[in-house]
């Protein structure tokens, strides 16, 4: 478990952008908290990373959007007005997990038995400028994610 705190949306934003630069085709990123704790915001930084240019919001209503012209394409879901994994699946979404982009699945907990193994999941609390994150993930990305952190002028807590 990796725990970090970020004190500004700017530096939510550069931790995802850092992170964004060690991502490959395939990893998928599940996100959980509260309205208002940082998901879109992480997942601004995430595309900006990626070299994308394109304006990042919540695909609360559409599911899924798309986002080229980095090197990676980026799929960022909501899953927040879906009603369980049957929905997921029936809707062929999780064809997504293999088209080669990232994905970034905000409220991922209703997909929870359909992310892949190496999924990074975070919990984000808190909001306003001070937030929370907790990850879990392979240790293939353990690395990555702490130098991420710390690039994004963070400190892993204890």
């Amino acid at each position: 478990m990796i725990k970090f705190k970020t004190t500004s949306p700017e530096q939510t934003e550069k931790f995802g952008y850092e992170l964004a630069k060690s991502l490959v085709g395939g990893d998928v990123i599940a996100l959980t908290g509260d309205l208002g704790a940082g998901k879109t915001c992480l997942t601004r930084g995430i595309a900006k990373g990626l070299g994308s240019e394109s304006h990042v919001s919540s695909p609360t209503f559409t599911i899924v959007n798309e986002y080229d012209g980095g090197r990676l394409m980026l799929f960022h879901f909501d899953t927040y007005r879906l009603s369980g994994p049957d929905d997921f699946l029936m809707s062929g979404l999780d064809e997504y997990f293999f088209r080669g982009g990232v994905c970034v699945i905000e409220w991922s907990d209703i997909i929870e038995e359909l992310l892949p193994e190496d999924t990074i999941k975070m919990t984000i609390t808190g909001d306003g400028n001070e937030r929370l994150f907790c990850l879990s993930c392979s240790g293939k990305h353990q690395r990555y994610i702490e130098e991420a952190v710390l690039k994004a002028g963070s400190e892993i807590e204890e």
